[in-house]
């Protein structure tokens, strides 16, 4: 009784405690509230005669003395005994209930609403903005005023990696990035690398003429004096190497003379010196470069990405490793010669004609066809910055979608560098200006980057992903590349990650070069887009580190000139003016295009409560790949059974390919069949989501020695690729293709994809349930 008496004075006369959801809620419903308040008033008033609760049940033939007393007929005696009661009563039930609650639930609990709905969980988040207000308020920020004005301000005549002007540029990016009041900081290296001689230069002698002294150069060659006789090789492409073999001309001991294109230097290099050739010279063709026979190429030939002296760890001053080089480092010479010295040297080739389908006009050279090569490039120290902001989310700001550009240029590398910059910049006014301005929420965050030394082979950006690996492999969920996005008007080429395809062919459908023209879509990608406007992610591209080295689903466009590339990169002609003439001087609304198309893809990774990520995607890939692996075996088993005993069947990779295939559509399920409004449970299919390509970087190569470990989109023998060229290597028998060897690759990748598929499901035990 005593503390039924407390708990009523507690809750109607009593401060409270503590204030909790039900107590807000009342407060702010009005009626319901005014009538809480009207009966504790009442209360009140009959509380305040609880000692008369003692006389009530005296015996009815004294109500004449208790009437008397009291002033009171036996009417208004029964009503205040019965009152009373209840009062009691009430009381007593109310403080029962208060006291197993507390029992129960030792924190403060209100216990006037006790079936009030609880209210939805609180994010911090505001309700999501509508898809088509985002974008409204995307390409509004966008005019070619604007970008102009980026333009000038990042434009620079001398602006290499590591130099006074490379550096000038970073702090204006900084400046901005600040002023926007993003948080930013700056990431410094120190990289190793190789630039041509500060005296003297490279040179060139063909037969007994006259020495030529060459302006141009390609960094991380060998170095020193090579002689050896030409021969010609057309792109240098495996398949044109395997064409001269198949002439009975080998390039073994001869300086190969290759047109420039269609791979990269680093690749033509490599491919030669598996050839065992003594020297590379590249220059570019009249048929593919309209430009003027004196220009001189710039670039690298590191068959990686990142500083070659510090394969696989970042490039930082206080991490003392012993040293080591990256094996994708030549060890022969190459050099770029410009158009004029090439055509001289072909013109005067001897040796047997070059085969129609390269077009049957050159020599290939012959054995008194001799060229002298002198290569004096430096090895050099350089401290470069990447610069960063970052745009924090509302909800899983510690997870977020990087878009970066190249700063640095060989020259003026207005299309390489300048345009790219100046879209991350208006990008990142633009989205910040959203989210101070017109209420727009990010729910994760967004970083910006600007990186130097990216013509040296994306050097700045592998040093940041080597650095940070084990960070962002956990958060960086995707990289949005802008390097060299404006190179011409007619065509529009995309690559990226499968994962992401869906989301790619999404945003081509909203995005025009003009507010009333067509699609890109429908404008460049007429039948199929795969077929017309989707290529292969290149290995010069800052990408695909991202994707193949650490396993972050990548994207990388550009505007092109049709079927051809855009001629100036990597020379010093890469002006405003060229790329002018290029585009039909429209490189500001083209500018605002891919600015629009990376918003797009940016701000719906950010926006949406679940990933726009399609895991189903690989399995076409993963399922057409183990098919050519299937037939391949199965031919060579023809040819040679010896290789492949009838205990070496193709068939577990078709079943790991199947389970891939299972686990991927259930992942997806989950997906269209969850709960948007749970926040919990979208953050663990995102996370689901953000493993898949991860799982595809081999765990049984050494990030070190073969850093692009993604078996299927990487490079090396690990891949479905490599297997492939290790089926042909054993049905032509190559000296180095092993059996043994193939077998336990070919088990790694079984193992690999099997993974990858375990990975999907939402918990080990799920696996475990379905084997």
């Amino acid at each position: 009784m005593d503390q039924a008496r407390s708990t009523i004075s507690k809750i109607f006369n009593g401060e409270p405690h503590c204030y909790t959801r039900f107590n807000l809620t009342q407060n702010m419903e009005g009626d319901s509230s005014q009538v809480e308040m009207k009966l504790s008033s009442d209360v009140d008033e009959e509380v305040g005669g609880n000692g008369v609760g003692g006389h009530l049940n005296h015996n009815s033939n004294r109500n004449a003395y208790v009437t008397h007393k009291l002033g009171r007929s036996p009417r208004s005696l029964c009503f205040m005994a019965v009152g009373t009661l209840l009062i009691f009563i009430i009381g007593f039930l109310i403080g029962y209930v208060v006291y197993q609650k507390k029992r129960e639930e030792p924190l403060c609990k209100s216990t006037v609403l006790p079936f009030q709905e609880p209210l939805p969980h609180e994010t911090g988040a505001a309700p999501l903005m509508d898809w088509e207000d985002v974008m409204k308020f995307l390409n509004e920020k966008f005019s070619n005023d604007k970008f102009e004005a980026a333009f000038r301000d990042f434009s620079s005549d001398a602006h290499q990696a590591g130099s006074p002007g490379d550096e000038s540029l970073a702090n204006r990016v900084m400046d901005l990035f600040s002023g926007l009041g993003m948080k930013t900081w700056t990431d410094q290296h120190f990289v190793k690398v190789q630039d041509p001689p500060a005296s003297g230069s490279n040179k060139i002698r063909f037969r007994d003429q006259s020495e030529e002294r060459l302006e141009g150069f390609l960094s991380y060659s060998g170095t020193g004096t090579v002689s050896g006789a030409v021969l010609y090789a057309h792109y240098g492409q495996e398949e044109d190497f395997s064409t001269l073999r198949d002439k009975n001309i080998h390039a073994s001991g001869r300086v190969v003379l290759l047109r420039a294109g269609r791979i990269t230097f680093a690749e033509k290099v490599a491919n030669a010196a598996k050839m065992n050739a003594t020297a590379v010279l590249i220059y570019p063709d009249p048929e593919d470069f309209a430009f003027a026979d004196t220009t001189q190429l710039f670039g690298h030939v590191h068959l990686g990405s990142g500083d070659p002296y510090t394969p696989g760890f970042p490039s930082f001053n206080h991490t003392q490793f012993p040293p080591i080089q990256s094996s994708g480092l030549p060890p022969i010479p190459a050099q770029t010669v410009p158009a004029r010295v090439a055509t001289g040297i072909l013109r005067q080739l001897g040796g047997p004609a070059e085969p129609e389908k390269w077009g049957g006009i050159h020599q290939l050279g012959g054995v008194d066809d001799l060229v002298t090569l002198e290569v004096n490039n430096v090895l050099t120290e350089k401290k470069i910055h990447n610069v960063f902001g970052v745009l924090e989310g509302f909800v899983d700001k510690d997870r977020y979608v990087v878009i970066g550009a190249q700063r640095d240029a060989w020259g003026p590398g207005f299309a390489k560098s300048t345009v790219g910059t100046s879209v991350l910049v208006e990008l990142a006014r633009a989205i910040a200006d959203m989210k101070g301005r017109d209420g727009f929420k990010p729910r994760r965050s967004i970083v910006f980057a600007s990186w130097s030394a990216g013509e040296y082979g994306s050097v700045g950006a592998t040093e940041w992903l080597e650095g940070y690996l084990s960070s962002l492999s956990t958060k960086a969920f995707t990289y949005v590349d802008l390097d060299g996005v404006v190179s011409g008007l007619n065509g529009f080429k995309v690559s990226g990650s499968p994962l992401l395809y869906s989301l790619i062919e999404n945003a081509l459908a909203k995005v025009s070069t003009s507010n009333q023209g067509p699609s890109l879509l429908s404008q460049f990608g007429k039948g199929s887009w795969q077929t017309n406007m989707l290529e292969p992610l290149r290995l010069d591209d800052t990408a695909y580190p991202f994707l193949t080295f650490s396993g972050i689903p990548s994207v990388s466009f550009r505007f092109t000139s049709g079927s051809s590339e855009y001629p100036y990169f990597g020379t010093m002609q890469d002006t405003r003016e060229k790329l002018n003439a290029a585009t039909s001087n429209q490189v500001p609304q083209l500018a605002q295009a891919a600015a629009r198309f990376a918003g797009h893809v940016v701000l719906r990774l950010v926006h949406d409560r679940l990933l726009r990520i399609d895991v189903t995607k690989y399995h076409w890939i993963i399922t057409s790949q183990v098919a050519k692996v299937n037939a391949k075996v199965n031919e060579i088993r023809r040819l040679r059974p010896q290789l492949f005993p009838q205990d070496v069947t193709v068939q577990w990779l078709f079943s790991a390919a199947g389970s891939y295939g299972r686990a991927s559509r259930a992942l997806m399920d989950d997906v269209q069949n969850s709960d948007l409004e749970d926040i919990e449970m979208c953050r663990i299919l995102n996370d689901r989501m953000m493993t898949v390509e991860k799982n595809f970087l081999s765990p049984y190569v050494s990030p070190r020695d073969t850093p692009f470990r993604h078996i299927l989109l990487g490079s090396g023998p690990h891949t479905l690729r490599g297997l492939m060229e290790h089926l042909e290597g054993l049905k032509m028998s190559a000296p180095e293709a092993d059996a043994d060897l193939f077998r336990n690759q070919f088990a790694l990748v079984t193992w690999t994809i099997q993974a990858s598929a375990n990975a999907l499901a939402e918990d080990i035990w799920m696996v475990s349930s379905k084997k």
